[in-house]
């Protein structure tokens, strides 16, 4: 995976455009309410979306496998801190956190793997943190195409597997916590080689 995303960012730069997700809109909002402040992203990326919560005044951490990423990020959105290495290698530091965003990460993962990340983002809260994850739904187009490697995931590309969620696939999946509020959100990415496309992401919002 690591191979992947550090060619993809290296040949394509900020491919999903310089707009942040609706979802992170949302999560700021929610956040804002619920009064975090210090917040960590897990696949930062770019700083597409770390950047919205930075320039709000949000203490921001990010963690990031690829090096192309972070190297475009420190020059997009420098309030930001990025930790290079991979989301299972947490903690990278003894902070915890008020909350994390964590933006179509989970849904690039077999069962096991998706449950340890939890986990992991769990353990990562103070005590009465948030977590606000995204991820693909079952009304994405591309849902069912490729070869099944597990229930509603399939192998789309060789080597990059998608898991798509129905709500109650992703409300079983964090079911340790308080949940307090899930969503679908038509979400539109501007990539940098021009192309556009609509995705129909679902959101889930949790209490420790």
């Amino acid at each position: 995976m690591k191979a992947y995303w550090t060619k993809r960012f290296k040949n394509e730069g900020m491919i999903w455009g310089d707009q942040p997700s609706k979802t992170a809109e949302i999560a700021k909002q929610l956040f804002e309410q619920y009064e975090a402040r210090k917040i960590l992203v897990p696949g930062g990326g770019y700083g597409r979306n770390t950047k919205l919560f930075s320039a709000s005044d949000f203490e921001v951490d990010a963690i990031e496998i690829s090096e192309e990423a972070i190297h475009i990020a420190k020059e997009w959105d420098k309030k930001t801190h990025f930790y290079h290495g991979s989301v299972f290698e947490m903690p990278f530091s003894f902070e915890l956190y008020d909350a994390i965003y964590c933006y179509d990460v989970i849904h690039l993962f077999l069962a096991e793997e998706r449950k340890l990340l939890i986990d992991k983002c769990f353990n990562q809260l103070k005590e009465n943190g948030y977590l606000f994850f995204t991820c693909f739904s079952e009304l994405e187009d591309d849902f069912g195409k490729g070869n099944q490697v597990e229930e509603n995931t399939f192998e789309s590309k060789p080597g990059k597997i998608v898991h798509y969620f129905t709500e109650e696939d992703l409300k079983h999946h964090f079911k340790e916590g308080h949940i307090i509020e899930t969503g679908i959100v038509e979400d539109t990415l501007y990539y940098s080689s021009g192309d556009i496309r609509k995705y129909y992401l679902r959101y889930i919002f949790v209490k420790k």
